[in-house]
């Protein structure tokens, strides 16, 4: 017969034993824990920034529906790509045409100098960078104000400069321009650009 003492014994001891082993297991490092040196998130990344880009350009226009003095066409070419969201200093030569208030021209051809938003390189200064935001543009024949009937043909010639040359999304650029005719529907150019915030138009 076993003495109740050793049986009491013999329960305790295994008890320790078993919460050794528990701290044991417990003490050791878990392969599916993670670690807590791991390296967080990259969700802190900086938002993007936009730098001014400069491009020259020409622009032949075939205007057989309206004609333009030099000034003319200068002038609503520079309110266009402002519009758009090109930086103040635009530069606009017409050729081709007399100067003059009464000197039409339908064929002519300009020289464009201009700068637009694009994103910046990762390691542009943060003094270069512009603050800018997409904002709805539309053109037609009614608007912006400096806009006319007739004007299809210069806003069909002026695609490839647009479309190539600024920083543009949801965009539709559509002309359907008829010599000799005007419609009020013949173009239309919508959709969001990225233009600059107040005070940095450059």
């Amino acid at each position: 017969m076993r003495h109740p003492s050793a049986s009491i014994a013999l329960t305790l001891s295994a008890a320790i034993a078993f919460a050794a082993a528990s701290c044991l297991a417990d003490g050791a490092p878990s392969a599916a824990a993670p670690s807590a040196a791991a390296p967080a998130a990259a969700s802190d990344a900086a938002p993007q920034g936009y730098v001014w880009k400069h491009h020259d350009a020409r622009v032949d226009v075939m205007g057989f529906t309206s004609a333009y003095t030099c000034d003319g066409i200068e002038g609503k070419v520079r309110d266009i790509l402002r519009y758009l969201g090109a930086r103040k200093n635009i530069t606009v030569e017409a050729h081709g045409c007399p100067r003059g208030p009464d000197s039409l021209e339908h064929l002519l051809w300009l020289t464009v100098s201009f700068d637009t938003l694009v994103p910046a390189a990762a390691d542009t200064a943060a003094a270069d960078l512009v603050p800018a935001q997409w904002k709805s543009v539309k053109i037609d024949a009614q608007h912006p104000f400096f806009m006319g009937e007739g004007d299809c043909e210069l806003i069909d010639a002026l695609k490839p400069l647009v479309t190539a040359n600024f920083s543009v999304r949801s965009f539709n650029y559509s002309t359907s321009c008829t010599p000799h005719q005007v419609t009020m529907i013949d173009f239309r150019v919508q959709g969001e650009v990225l233009k600059p915030d107040r005070g940095h138009e450059g």
